[in-house]
């Protein structure tokens, strides 16, 4: 008999993926190779209908079957005062009647999708009010309800465990625009009344233990799986040479590469002060989002002695060649990682660190830091410098930039040291968790590819 595991939506109803949005889609796929019967909970504005295509309908596009602005606002008033009765959960059919092509690469793997109408605001704002956890019921609750992030809501009927990625607005709140007094006390709550805490990192998980006070027993690190589609990992090299080239203007392993948002936490103010003193003639290349206090971080890149154009088409680039792009679609994204020379995460602090593991898995050679759960999850397959050390970086980039024995040696070590984290030791990871709370899950099955995220 199939085990019944859901998992909640929050992150994969986001526009803009997310390492949170990465970790749940990459989970649904393992669940389905483990034999589950997997269910996803989203939280979105689409109100319910008795109309089966309507909800269909809704759930693509959300504002179908929405109340106008004062009902609305009357409804989930009502709704919050009324919480502790908690909610139900609607179903949405995915029946093909609505062509969702557009959406294929950001929905999960599923067998059946739920939807509690704003129900992710309704379980913050239930939390400020009652400062317990909003109660979720369905028809048929599933065994296990893993939530993959720090929501509070429960699933009635079900054993409610929480993935806590990371305590960095606990470790370093001055990167962080969470309300700290709310994030504690609402971490603090889960670790107490979770039926159990999963986490990605020995680190993260000791920050817990350290932080919140939980049970070590209570505490259980699975870590992640670091996939990427095959699709694109297997492209041949001349295709990606010539993608980068004719997309970008870049040569094949002719420039050093960042990728992730740019935010305080990733260091990048650092990175580029340290690629300027580095010296190098190589170009450094910066994919991601702008994000809180970005203007910070990338205060070089608009300095009047550094900058010589501001604009070359739709893409900025500097004295010294860095070259700053907003987004790019993931199948060029891989195509960027594979035909870097060396990729740069200088992270002040990771709970995990999947962008490091992504780009060791394509054989690009990597420089990260020693701090946070990156030593253990990259080993010495990676090159590690102390985040806060402008020239420790510096060198290390000269290093990469010169030396093309040690490029070489890490370009073959990465991918051996990625293959720890396959999907398969995820799966056994995550069966001994759901075992320990009485849920037994059958053998795998082959492989369930996840798709890219774009």
């Amino acid at each position: 008999m199939q085990p019944r595991i859901y998992l909640d939506g929050y992150n994969l109803a986001l526009d803009q993926g997310t390492g949170v949005a990465t970790y749940a889609r990459n989970l649904s796929f393992r669940l389905g190779a483990m034999g589950a019967e997997v269910g996803v909970l989203y939280g979105t504005r689409a109100s319910p209908s008795r109309n089966a295509l309507i909800r269909e309908i809704a759930f693509f596009d959300n504002r179908v079957g929405e109340a106008p602005p004062l009902l609305r606002w009357m409804r989930n008033a009502r709704r919050t005062v009324l919480g502790p009765f908690g909610e139900y959960a609607t179903g949405v059919p995915v029946t093909g009647r609505v062509v969702a092509t557009t959406f294929e690469s950001r929905l999960p793997h599923f067998d059946h999708l739920w939807n509690v109408e704003n129900g992710f605001v309704q379980a913050i704002n239930h939390f400020k009010l009652f400062k317990n956890r909003l109660r979720v019921r369905m028809p048929r609750p599933p065994e296990i309800m893993h939530w993959t992030y720090p929501l509070p809501m429960q699933v009635v009927g079900a054993k409610n465990i929480y993935c806590l990625h990371d305590l960095v607005p606990l470790r370093l709140p001055y990167t962080t625009l969470d309300h700290k007094r709310r994030y504690f006390r609402l971490n603090r709550m889960l670790v107490r009344k979770a039926d159990h805490i999963v986490t990605v990192s020995e680190a993260s998980r000791r920050d817990i233990i350290n932080l919140l006070g939980a049970d070590p027993e209570k505490v259980t690190n699975t870590y992640q799986s670091v996939e990427l589609p095959r699709k694109f990992t297997d492209k041949p090299e001349a295709e990606a040479r010539d993608e980068i080239r004719g997309s970008f203007g870049l040569d094949w392993k002719g420039y050093f590469l960042f990728f992730g948002a740019i935010e305080p936490k990733k260091n990048v103010g650092r990175m580029i002060e340290a690629f300027l003193a580095s010296g190098s003639d190589l170009p450094l290349v910066l994919v991601g989002k702008q994000a809180w206090k970005s203007e910070e971080e990338l205060r070089l890149l608009f300095d009047d002695h550094i900058r010589y154009q501001v604009q070359e088409g739709s893409i900025l680039r500097t004295k010294r060649k860095i070259i700053l792009l907003d987004y790019a679609p993931f199948r060029l994204l891989v195509s960027l990682i594979r035909g870097a020379k060396a990729a740069l995460f200088p992270s002040l602090y990771e709970g995990f660190g999947l962008p490091p593991l992504e780009a060791m898995k394509l054989g690009t050679p990597v420089l990260t830091t020693n701090t946070s759960s990156l030593p253990e999850v990259v080993g010495d397959a990676a090159l590690t410098v102390d985040p806060y050390d402008v020239r420790g970086i510096a060198e290390g980039i000269r290093a990469l930039d010169s030396n093309a024995d040690l490029c070489a040696w890490l370009a073959d070590a990465g991918p051996r040291r990625a293959a720890l984290f396959s999907g398969a030791a995820y799966e056994k990871r995550l069966a001994e968790v759901y075992s320990r709370l009485g849920v037994r899950c059958p053998e795998p099955t082959p492989e369930v590819q996840p798709l890219a995220a774009e």
